[in-house]
């Protein structure tokens, strides 16, 4: 029997075989020539031939796909043909007599870099350039190109990390579960999975032990995958699958706990389109509208006027219903050529969020002004909160604009160590916070969110992050003046809108930690509701306490789902 664990992304229990991504095209060796005796111009005319395949390939897959997938696969298709790519690699052919193979590796390398000295939205396409420029010299070699394996039957998909072409073509009525070797729980990878309710695992370095064909029982709630399947393995999984044709429902109204304790449960969102979803998912609200959609794909800031009427149209899907706003996260990960500084030598802890308004003022007061504008003819309950606070000053400043503007409420997000050891003076300044707890984490343990190897400490289980959630409720019910205030009484509410509150052993604990709002990816509102609605608030309590005064993240973990059998019957 062998077993591998990893970061359990997306629960679910399920039996499969494994079918493996062809690994990462190997990068054709340095100064590889032209063979001896080959004609240069027949050569390089297999350049555009394999393009004109490979963006075929990619057609066909967009085909099958629908939504932003199709689009994604659409994109880099045009890619694929992309004179630029292709005539560059054909002149290293002709006048410097490189390879095929070699010359479209080296003109993809160039393009790239090209894209990301442009920034902002041109970089990130950066990634998808070298996509092509791997499917392309796959093509030359006659190998597999990179991707999902085309076989008929359902299967458990393992994989180092998947490209963004990759992640399009997912289809969970073929990939049973998806398992990375690499990657870490808030990687594009693991947060389309939870998107497409797919169990996944990230983060199992070890993985690729298994040989293709191998059966497994894959337990993505607990991280696991075993080659060892068993009678209980088959009724859990079984129980699973039951569980899909009969799934769980949310019919709104708030997480209900066993004592008649309400907690708001809402929806992230980063479109109108993504507001009709939550509306449709019955979320009590918004309690996180990210707002950077109408930038990152730009390289001016939108107007006023186009930023008002997108807003509007998200508002409009939600009448009577609170929408949380929260002002542009840019920087980091997400550049913006007009805002921030690309040679920041490291820019998750540079000039990002709200610290882009210190010398570029009118991008985030422009955006206040939309916000008002669109709440004023809306029929939704418009919250607005900053990004990135760690100063009691910056907090002040921020509620200052908005009191400028009669947005109300106003609050700031609690991402840093800093703003949460000091929240009772944070809330006194401002009506509300919520806490990220994907920056929260990363900032907490000094660890990349995106780096896979450091995935074991990127999780919102460490107590040390539990234990600034509970600071940051504790200074709330001291700026309230109210230490027994909850719920939607309270008088400085304290939600959660990163990736943990969807987690539905873990939305126990951060109710046990006092958080009044839980805000997630509305395919994880059912799950939560089920497992709030088995604990009183003193129950909840009790499991905070015991993950609180764990000794290791796995010790948490393992302390509340021992008190909440209710994750075990649920394949959570």
């Amino acid at each position: 029997m062998a077993q591998y664990t990893g970061v359990a992304v997306s629960p679910g229990r399920v039996i499969g075989t494994i079918r493996s991504m062809a690994p990462p095209v190997a990068e054709p060796p340095a100064g590889e020539k032209l063979a001896e005796g080959a004609d240069a111009a027949t050569e390089s005319e297999r350049i555009p031939v394999a393009a004109a395949a490979v963006q075929a390939s990619l057609l066909r897959l967009a085909e099958r796909a629908s939504g932003d997938g199709k689009k994604i696969l659409e994109a880099t298709a045009q890619m694929a043909a992309d004179p630029s790519l292709t005539q560059t690699a054909q002149g290293f052919v002709t006048s410097g007599g490189k390879s095929p193979a070699r010359a479209v590796w080296e003109a993809g390398d160039q393009v790239a870099a090209m894209l990301e000295g442009l920034g902002g939205y041109m970089a990130e396409r950066a990634t998808d350039v070298r996509d092509v420029r791997a499917r392309i010299v796959a093509e030359l070699r006659g190998e597999q190109a990179p991707g999902i394996p085309e076989v008929e039957d359902p299967f458990v998909l393992t994989a180092i990390d998947l490209a963004p072409a990759d992640t399009a073509t997912l289809d969970p009525s073929r990939v049973l579960a998806l398992v990375t070797s690499d990657g870490g729980p808030q990687s594009h990878t693991a947060i389309l999975a939870r998107q497409l309710g797919l169990p996944a695992i990230v983060a199992a370095k070890d993985i690729h032990e298994f040989a293709d064909g191998t059966e497994v029982f894959v337990d993505a709630g607990f991280g696991t995958v075993t080659d060892e399947v068993t009678e209980e393995h088959q009724r859990l999984s079984a129980a699973w699958a039951e569980l899909q044709k009969n799934p769980l429902t949310y019919e709104g109204g708030g997480g209900v706990l066993a004592d008649g304790t309400r907690v708001q449960l809402l929806a992230n969102i980063g479109s109108a389109k993504d507001a009709a979803t939550a509306a449709a998912a019955n979320a009590d609200g918004v309690g996180l509208f990210r707002t950077e959609f109408l930038f990152l794909d730009r390289e001016d800031e939108p107007s006023v006027q186009e930023q008002t009427a997108a807003y509007a149209e998200a508002f409009a899907h939600l009448p009577g219903k609170k929408v949380v706003v929260r002002t542009i996260d840019a920087g980091a990960d997400k550049p913006l050529p007009f805002l921030t500084d690309a040679d920041e030598p490291n820019p998750a802890l540079g000039v990002r969020a709200y610290r882009t308004s210190w010398e570029k003022r009118s991008v985030l007061t422009n955006q206040l002004d939309a916000i008002a504008a669109a709440a004023e003819q809306s029929e939704a309950t418009a919250w607005v909160m900053a990004p990135m606070i760690a100063t009691v000053e910056e907090t002040e400043d921020f509620i200052a604009l908005c009191r400028e503007r009669d947005l109300a409420p106003a609050g700031i997000m609690v991402e840093t160590p800093a703003a949460a050891l000091t929240a009772d003076r944070h809330l006194t300044a401002c009506d509300f916070a919520s806490i990220g707890t994907n920056d929260l984490t990363q900032y907490t343990m000094a660890a990349d969110r995106q780096l896979g190897s450091l995935a074991h400490l990127n999780t919102p289980w460490q107590p040390s992050v539990l234990a600034l959630v509970g600071a940051t409720c504790a200074g709330a019910r001291a700026a309230g003046g109210d230490p027994e205030s909850f719920g939607e009484s309270a008088n400085k509410p304290v939600g959660v809108c990163g990736e943990a509150a969807g987690e539905p052993g873990l939305a126990v604990v951060l109710v046990g930690l006092g958080v009044n709002s839980l805000s997630m990816t509305p395919r994880s509102l059912p799950a939560v509701a089920k497992v709030l609605s088995t604990v009183t608030l003193e129950q909840a309590k009790e499991r905070a306490a015991k993950a609180l005064a764990a000794r290791t993240a796995d010790d948490a973990i393992s302390a509340v789902r021992a008190g909440l059998p209710i994750l075990g019957e649920l394949g959570l």
